[in-house]
Parts: C-alpha cells; structure tokens; sequence
C-alpha cells in the first residue's frame, strides 16, 4: 500500500511539472534540478520491463534483456556468443549432444548453489509448456551431476547454442506458478516490489557471481512519453526512453544519448503473384516482378529514409545480420534514380497514363505496405519511404496497423523489426520450408533451392566459425533476388541525467522496444 502511495505521489508531481495552469505555483530552479540519490536512480525504458511475467519457462527474456537471470550462454564483446554460466562446451562426433560444464560459484537470490540440476528443471519445464523460446529441436536434457549438464538434440543444430542466451535459469527448490511475479532471481538483479501495469523497485542480487551495482535500488517506472519528458525535467528521472520526435527537446541537466541497434527495419516484399492458399490471400501482383524490388532497393535514398522517418536518428542498412558474425557484410550505393528508372523501364513499366505512376499490363505500381500501430518508427518509416519511391513512380501507399493484422498477412508487406543474435532467423525469412499461410515465417513466400541447400549446411555445420560462412553465402544468394527492402538500423534515443556513468557496452545492442539500456545497468554508477 505504501508502495502505491509513493508511486501515485510521484506520477502526481511528474505530471504537474508538465503542466502549467496560471494558478501554478512555479518550481525552483533549484527543485527542477534536484541532485538525485547516489545510491539510486529512477528510470523509465518503455513498457516491457513492467509488464510482468518474468518467467523464462514461458519466454521472458527471448526478445528483451533479462536482468533477473543467469544464461549459460549471452551476447559479448562485438556481438559474439560467449561463456556465462557455462565454461565449457563439448559437442558429440555426430552433432547431436552438448555438455556444458556450469561454473561453480553461480547462486540464487536467496543464496542456494544454482546447479546442473536447475537448469535440466527450467528446460523440461519450457518444453512442456508454449514457450516462446523454440525448443523443437531438443529431445532431452538431463543434469549428469551437480556441474555438468548435457542436451540432446533430435538433429544437428549448429545455432543451438544461442538458444541458450534467450533461456534464463529459474531455481527448481523456489518454483511456483507464481514465480513469473514473484522471481527468485539469478541474475545481477533481484525483485523488492512489483505493481504490474506500474512499477517495478529492484536491488542488486549480493549473490551474482558478476559486477554488483553500487545501488541500493533502482525504481522502473511505466510512463507515457509526455509524463516521462515532465519528469525529466524537473529532474526526478535519470534515464528517459524518447522516441525520435521527443529528441528534439532540451532538458536541462541530462544529454540525450543516442545507441546503435541491431534492428534493421525490414519490408517483406511478396515474390509470387496474388492468389488464395488455405482460405488467405497470398501474393502481390506488383512485387511478385524482380523489377520493382530491385528498382527500390537501390532507387531508394536510405540516408533521407533516415532523416524524414527518424529524425536522422539511424544507420543505413542493405542486409539481415548488420554487426552478426553471420551476417552478409553486403552494402551498395543507393539513390541511384536513373538506374532504377532504367530497371523498371526496361521490363516493361512505364507510366502511360501521365498520372506519375508507373504501369504495366493494366497494373498499376501501387501497393499497401503497414506499419505497426504501437510503433510509432516503424508507420514512419513507412511513410518516409513512400515519399522515395515516388521518385521511381512507385506508389506505396502507408497503412498503420494493429501488428496481430501485420504479421499474419502474406500479400500486404510490412514494415519488421529483427535484431535477433541467432542466424536461424535467416532460416526461418528464407527458407522454403518455413512458407505456411498460418505461420509469421518467410512472409515474402521465397523459394531458392541454392540458397536452402546453403542454409541446411549451416544448420548441420559442426563449428559456428564453418556454419558461419555458409550463412553468409545463403544470405547474399537471397539477397540477389531482393524478397525484402532493407532500409536502416534505428537507434535507441535516452535522455540521461549528468553524472551518470554508462559504461560502453562493447557491442551493438538490440532495439528490444528500448529495454536493453538496463543490460548492463549492475555497472553504473554515479561520478
């Protein structure tokens, strides 16, 4: 109750230093800029973080960073899979069967040894149930002693490891169902207080065997973005997620910092004609021709994309797996109108109406593309790209979307977000396998025989270092047929108070709708 009392007195005065009646009493400068605790700090970084279940059994972590939990796996240094929990990997002749020796000095919360046998309980109790976490690959896992623990796979599966990463470890002796409310954590944070829908007061885990924060507590709270930017002006918020509109603000005792992201805005552009599979309909009569996709792949200006759809907050990008080890490393020059003018002309589309469109067999260069609704970047940078294409005498018409309307139609494209660590969601865009009416997976309906055939070597590869590279050689064979318009990677804009110490992560860090500052948040500290 007490929590809810303090919470609702803080959003109260975050709200009123937003607004400002004639009958308003004034705020101090010395108020608005009240020093903040040194042994505290609040923040808001989106909605995730306060929404709830945090249960890796059930998918908490897969998208988003988890704080709460050890790995034996995790994202490192220049974007590589590296050691956490793990200190050894071995994996059997035929590819099936990974052992892991965990560390020994890995705790819960509550001070109880984090063993093999934790980790065999949170990944039977995942595959028993939907996870979010795609575990069909695995037949068994089982906890040889108390440090070892060995997978078996049904097939070889060289990206099994990076699965790792997204499963967080849960403590067999404390688990309920509950537990996604009230987790006993083994990670650098654990959970005081938690109002779902609100906020969420977290302390260091003592236990972490890594870095411990120099806090005593940190508060995260759900805002919207009008009552966030009031807070951090009157100086009760030391760490604000904006979005690129909200950038264009002064606040007076914070820098607005700018993150490079693995996401890359994608557009899946349909390569088959309009027809109906399984009830649905599938295919676009305008994309299906290589001409178009080609055309705006390189008609297009990705820098003024950029500027007009993020506030120039972004980096250009051409292919899946920017700042991937497995990624193609493909780049080109682009905004070359002329040439693309020359693509579409030469098969056969031509504006023959003068209306500024053009056009061929009757057909019109027009078609939908959505972006989400709840994802303000995502609708804009639609629109700033139907502003491009025009010059190409394309017409994209821009169309904001629920994502449960966007993700399951197979002749609208839209406007995704991937920034995953593991090279399976190549697999998954590409593969022809993966084409299902009632499935998220190869929403351009993409077949390659050369590129499977590269994919399914990846996959059975016996080293990441070989499955790599043919990664790398499937993604430039797709790539040449254009099934999807990749445009940029946005940032991760924060307003962040003077004085507090981020440490650079030494890697690129996933758009994860903002949460993955707090990856590293058991580092800062106060100057």
């Amino acid at each position: 109750m007490k929590n809810k009392i303090a919470l609702g007195l803080l959003i109260g005065s975050l709200l009123l230093a937003g607004c400002g009646g004639s009958g308003d009493k004034k705020p101090t400068e010395k108020a608005e800029q009240k020093a903040p605790a040194k042994d505290e700090i609040v923040i808001t970084v989106g909605n995730n973080l306060v929404a709830g279940k945090f249960d890796p059994t059930i998918g908490y972590g897969v998208w988003n960073a988890d704080i709460f939990h050890a790995h034996l796996f995790k994202i490192g240094k220049d974007n590589a899979l590296v050691q956490d929990l793990a200190v050894k990997e071995t994996i059997s002749q035929d590819g099936k069967v990974y052992t892991y020796e965990i560390r020994k000095d890995a705790k819960f919360a509550d001070g109880k040894p984090l063993t093999a046998k934790d980790i065999e309980f949170t990944f039977k109790k995942a595959m028993s149930r939907a996870s979010a976490a795609d575990l069909t690959m695995v037949a068994g896992v089982k906890a040889v002693d108390d440090t070892h623990v060995e997978f078996t796979l049904k097939q070889p599966w060289s990206t099994f490891p990076y699965l790792l990463t997204s499963v967080g470890i849960v403590p067999q002796h404390a688990y309920t169902d509950a537990y996604g409310d009230k987790p006993v954590c083994s990670g650098a944070w654990k959970v005081v207080d938690f109002q779902k829908g609100q906020q969420l007061i977290l302390a260091p885990n003592e236990h972490y065997y890594g870095p411990k924060s120099k806090f005593k507590k940190v508060t995260i709270l759900k805002m919207d973005e009008d009552a966030a930017l009031a807070g951090a002006k009157s100086g009760k918020l030391d760490v604000v997620l904006v979005n690129a509109d909200f950038a264009k603000n002064e606040v007076k005792g914070m820098k607005l910092k700018a993150y490079d992201t693995t996401d890359i805005f994608v557009i899946n552009l349909p390569v088959i004609k309009e027809g109906v599979e399984k009830d649905k309909k599938v295919g676009n009569n305008v994309t299906c021709d290589p001409a178009i996709r080609k055309a705006l792949n390189i008609g297009i200006d990705r820098k003024g994309i950029i500027s007009k759809g993020l506030n120039g907050y972004g980096k250009p990008a051409y292919a899946f797996g920017v700042y991937r080890p497995w990624g193609s490393g493909t780049s080109f020059a682009d905004n070359k109108v002329e040439e693309a003018k020359k693509i579409l002309a030469d098969a056969g589309w031509k504006d023959t109406n003068g209306d500024g469109i053009v056009d061929k067999n009757g057909v019109n260069a027009e078609f939908t593309i959505t972006g989400r609704s709840n994802d303000l970047a995502r609708y804009n940078t639609v629109v700033a790209l139907a502003e491009e294409a025009k010059k190409l005498g394309i017409k994209i018409v821009p169309k904001s979307a629920a994502w449960a309307e966007c993700r399951i139609a197979r002749n609208i494209p839209t406007n995704w977000s991937f920034g995953e660590a593991d090279p399976i969601t190549v697999y998954r865009q590409y593969h022809s396998s993966q084409v299902d009416v009632n499935k998220i997976g190869n929403p351009s309906t993409y077949k390659n025989p050369e590129a499977d055939a590269l994919m399914e070597k990846a996959i059975k590869a016996r080293n990441r270092d070989e499955a790599n590279k043919f990664w790398q050689e499937s993604l430039k064979k797709a790539e040449a047929d254009v099934p999807s318009l990749v445009m940029c990677n946005p940032q991760n804009l924060y307003f962040i108070r003077d004085g507090l110490q981020i440490p650079d992560f030494g890697k690129v860090i996933p758009r994860s709708q903002g949460v993955s500052i707090v990856e590293n948040m058991n580092e800062w500290s106060w100057k």
